[in-house]
């Protein structure tokens, strides 16, 4: 059974709106690295980060971020 693992639309929704990287990580005060290491599943935003993001690709949250697999019981 995989672990859960937080999957997103970021890169799509941005050539969808014809937007870069760096107008994207100027809408939501991040840097551009930050929006690059998210598209590629290196890291995962903040709950208010992937608010804002969604927000700025005027994209309910949950089509932009999306869980796979299932969470691993504590």
């Amino acid at each position: 059974m995989p672990a859960a693992v937080l999957k997103n639309a970021i890169r799509r929704l941005r050539f969808e709106h014809n937007m870069t990287q760096e107008e994207l990580a100027l809408r939501t005060g991040v840097s551009r690295q930050t929006i690059m290491s998210i598209e590629r599943g290196q890291t995962n935003p903040s709950v208010l980060l992937a608010l804002k993001i969604s927000s700025a690709l005027e994209t309910p949250v949950i089509q932009v971020f999306w869980m796979e697999g299932n969470l691993v019981p504590v």
